[in-house]
């Protein structure tokens, strides 16, 4: 059986037996109607038959498709979720696969303190940013969509509150979506600016549940607003996020790293593919890039396709879209 619709590899399929022999094992493993090996074919371009505990498999990461269906076999005690198999993929595939073999191995990198007890870093770049954050008072994540950029800030924002690092937990970004101004929107300025901010109340409720945020919220002590709002503000004692940073001009950048203040820290995501200023107008994250990347106390962390930690389509149409800029460029 197979699902996905591929040109017959070249290379000779590789052939194997999962054992011990268990039906119960093999039906976790393959999820409802193969959901679970679709996923892994989609994930790792590759075509998998099955007849029963054997498998061949072909295509150019086949052997990396033999450690990851034994690697989830291992842990198919239990069903296993789609979530679970695409992000055992990207671990699979940007770690060695010796150190994830085993079911319960240990993560590197830090350990945060949230409710999703096992949120960790999944590639090498998630890992360095999350150390960068930790050691740095101003962090800077660049990147592609998927890769993890805001969520992780958030996260060691969360993290950093329930250490009593921080008193506060502040987040922000410029309102400038794709082309679109305030002034066109429906309703007053909170109904106006709600869209904008809701990637990150999504992000603070996944990491802390709506009720305790909403909670804090009314204390002050999680603020979420546009960026125009820090102007003339001193941010003492605060985990400071700016996300969608390549929409800032860079008199807006320069205005928000200067309100950092005494026991702050702060990061910075953005994606500089993915700039919705008017043309003409330079990023001011880009700029950044250029002026504070030598400056000592800051770190840059710059992601690539292979950090997306989404549907395994993303890197993909991430890197066909990197081919046709550099093709155009």
């Amino acid at each position: 059986m197979s699902s996905a619709k591929t040109r017959a590899p070249k290379s000779r399929p590789l052939e194997f037996a999962l054992a011990p022999v268990d039906n119960t094992l093999l039906a976790n493993l393959c999820g409802p109607l193969d959901e679970n090996i679709r996923q892994i074919e989609t994930g790792l371009d590759v075509v998998i038959r099955r007849r029963s505990e054997r498998f061949s498999v072909s295509g150019e990461k086949a052997q990396l498709t033999v450690d990851a269906l034994r690697h989830f076999y291992a842990l198919a005690r239990r069903p296993l979720s789609v979530d679970e198999i695409q992000l055992g993929l990207v671990e699979l595939t940007n770690a060695p696969v010796r150190r994830i073999a085993a079911a319960h191995s240990p993560v590197d990198g830090p350990q945060l303190i949230t409710r999703k007890n096992e949120l960790h870093g999944r590639t090498p770049r998630q890992v360095e940013y999350l150390k960068h954050i930790q050691e740095h008072d101003i962090t800077f994540g660049i990147g592609p969509a998927g890769t993890g950029k805001t969520y992780l800030a958030v996260a060691s924002a969360v993290d950093a509150f329930e250490r009593d690092l921080v008193q506060r937990i502040i987040l922000t970004r410029p309102a400038v979506e794709a082309g679109e101004r305030l002034g066109f929107l429906p309703g007053d300025l909170t109904q106006k600016i709600d869209p904008y901010l809701r990637p990150l109340y999504d992000a603070l409720y996944d990491l802390m549940g709506a009720d305790r945020v909403a909670k804090l919220y009314e204390k002050r002590a999680i603020e979420i607003a546009p960026l125009a709002f820090m102007r003339g503000r001193t941010l003492n004692h605060a985990f400071v996020i700016l996300d969608e940073a390549q929409n800032t001009t860079p008199e807006q950048m320069k205005m928000f790293l200067t309100r950092i203040g005494i026991g702050a820290k702060a990061v910075v995501t953005g994606d500089i593919t993915q700039i919705d200023l008017p043309k003409g107008q330079k990023s001011g994250l880009k700029e950044a890039m250029e002026v504070l990347h030598d400056v000592r106390g800051l770190a840059f962390t710059e992601f690539r396709k292979e950090d997306v930690v989404r549907h395994p389509l993303v890197a993909r149409i991430v890197e066909a879209y990197e081919k046709r800029h550099q093709q155009s460029s």
